[in-house]
């Protein structure tokens, strides 16, 4: 027998292998224990990604809903300043004298306002209600009497409008308080 082959040599060869392997081991445990983690980490910020951008397709949607439901706003606002002017020069024509041309005015003004009204607009009923600052532009005020207590509108100067849930135009009034 060899001093190489003598069991003693054997058993601290085999002891050395067996801490190497165990230190192999433990380090390829190490490694998939990180690797587990990084994975985690990884999954949970995929998670986060979608639920973003899950968030964005709900806002876009809601946004692109809301721009399609009052797309008429901005165009009924200018078509009511048009209707104000017919009626300025309706007010100005003689009632008596009841002209062609004044005749053709209204038909005109009729017409604007049912294409509005289909279209979602709507007067603001502001006489004899209390006076809300989201709907009503205070002008003056006058005291309170019994028909008009405190808060409520005496007279509108200006009418109102609605565009279906949205204030299009204030109505300007006079309040009692």
């Amino acid at each position: 027998m060899t001093d190489a082959d003598s069991p003693a040599e054997e058993e601290i060869e085999l002891e050395e292998t067996s801490e190497e392997e165990v230190e192999i081991e433990l380090t390829i445990e190490e490694k998939y224990a990180l690797l587990e983690e990084k994975l985690e980490k990884v999954e949970a910020e995929v998670g986060y990604r979608d639920a973003e951008i899950i968030n964005v397709r709900k806002k876009m949607s809601a946004e692109k809903s809301s721009l399609i439901r009052y797309s008429g706003y901005n165009l009924s606002k200018r078509i009511l300043r048009v209707l104000g002017d017919v009626d300025r020069a309706l007010e100005m024509m003689d009632s008596e004298n009841e002209t062609p041309e004044a005749e053709g005015l209204r038909l005109i003004r009729t017409k604007l306002w049912q294409e509005l009204t289909q279209d979602g607009v709507s007067h603001i009923d502001a006489l004899n209600s209390n006076f809300d600052p989201n709907l009503h532009e205070a002008i003056t005020t006058v005291p309170p009497s019994e028909e008009f207590p405190s808060g409520k509108i005496v007279e509108v100067l200006e009418e109102g409008y609605m565009y279906k849930d949205r204030l299009l135009k204030a109505s300007k009034v006079v309040v009692s308080s």
